[in-house]
């Protein structure tokens, strides 16, 4: 598997498994009827860093990207966010793609990660604790989730350096 930087043209790659993955509104916190456009805006956003990942045979199965989650004195702690293309999980995508952004986020300065809108049924929390990450707290009943009804939406930390750990 090849993760890369991506590109404009990459855009109506992402769209079909970003839209599929919102419209389901079990995982992110965005609006189920985000159009093409707006979708774009957020996840291809020129402050974040955005990358791929390509199978063998050049097809999109995931993306990632990385941001600041918090500005000024704080911009040294970074956000993230994933999607795997549900057609191709449990390959090892996610994985990839999180260990993948763990090193940029190293390699670009940053000392500490911050997922601000983990829902608490989403089977990446498993993933991101195997990464080291912790869940600082938990707003409860945050999410209306279509299967599980109200759920909480975790906080996750993992300091990436000495300057994050305290």
């Amino acid at each position: 598997m090849l993760i890369r930087e991506a590109v404009a043209e990459d855009w109506p790659r992402i769209w079909p498994f970003w839209h599929r993955i919102v419209a389901a509104a079990e995982t992110y916190a965005w609006d189920p009827d985000t159009s093409e456009e707006a979708a774009r805006g957020l996840w291809m956003s020129p402050a974040k860093r955005v990358y791929v990942a390509e199978d063998p045979a050049g097809t999109v199965v995931g993306s990632a990207y990385l941001t600041p989650n918090y500005g000024g004195p704080a911009a040294g702690v970074a956000n993230a966010g994933f999607m795997v293309d549900p057609d191709h999980t449990g390959r090892g995508i996610g994985r990839a793609l999180a260990e993948h952004i763990l090193t940029e986020a190293k390699t670009h300065g940053y000392h500490a990660m911050v997922f601000n809108a983990v829902v608490e049924t989403n089977p990446a929390v498993g993933l991101w604790t195997s990464f080291g990450f912790t869940v600082l707290g938990t707003v409860p009943n945050a999410f209306d989730h279509p299967r599980h009804g109200r759920v909480g939406l975790h906080v996750m930390y993992k300091a990436l350096d000495q300057r994050g750990a305290s």
